[in-house]
């Protein structure tokens, strides 16, 4: 298989694709480059949208996630490696963006649905200047999983590149058993969206 075939764009549910779609390579090997258009910027905030794109990547075709270690929000040590035989949902946030408190009650509704099935939930919480208004987040919005605390977004940019863009927030990757990089996510997500690319990862053997 030719590795632009490797990539496979899903269309959002109950809304018409956004035009074009972003750059996306998640590895040498096998990558896709196109444009595409950015739903802007929030007025009066930091944030910049993202694509409004979900992409998945077929197994032979993924690259490895790299290691995150770290303090959480909380200040407790947290690994991305002490959940290695595990679906890893990985959201990135920041208190400060709109888009993010509209996804918060979606990615806490799966995160509780599916944690039996092997899946655990992970956040990277970016350009909070101070934990308070982090905690504050995730206080509001009853999340269940916990975040690293990242405000420089030194972690973010461990990511390989094209693997996720530093300046959409929120994306959301998910991580298959393997420790590789399945889905990436440049949107707020819908518990349903969710749903729709994290139980074929679920389902993989």
């Amino acid at each position: 298989m030719s590795p632009t075939r490797a990539l496979r764009r899903r269309p959002l549910r109950g809304a018409a694709a956004l035009a074009g779609a972003a750059a996306f390579a998640l590895a040498v090997t096998a990558c896709s480059t196109s444009t595409a258009s950015s739903n802007g910027t929030g007025s009066g905030t930091n944030y910049v949208g993202g694509t409004g794109e979900i992409s998945t990547v077929e197994p032979g075709h993924r690259v490895a996630a790299p290691e995150l270690s770290g303090k959480s929000v909380d200040g407790a040590p947290l690994s991305l490696a002490d959940h290695k035989g595990k679906v890893v949902v990985l959201n990135i946030w920041g208190s400060w963006c709109p888009p993010c408190r509209a996804e918060a009650p979606h990615l806490a509704k799966v995160a509780k649905e599916t944690g039996s099935q092997g899946v655990q939930f992970l956040g990277i919480n970016t350009r909070d200047l101070q934990t308070a208004q982090a905690k504050a987040f995730e206080k509001e919005f009853a999340i269940p999983f916990p975040s690293f605390y990242d405000p420089s977004g030194d972690l973010v940019l461990r990511f390989p590149k094209g693997s996720v863009n530093p300046q959409a927030i929120p994306s959301t990757l998910i991580i298959d058993r393997q420790g590789k990089i399945a889905v990436r996510a440049l949107k707020e997500l819908s518990a349903d969206e969710l749903h729709e690319v994290l139980d074929p990862v679920i389902a993989e053997k």
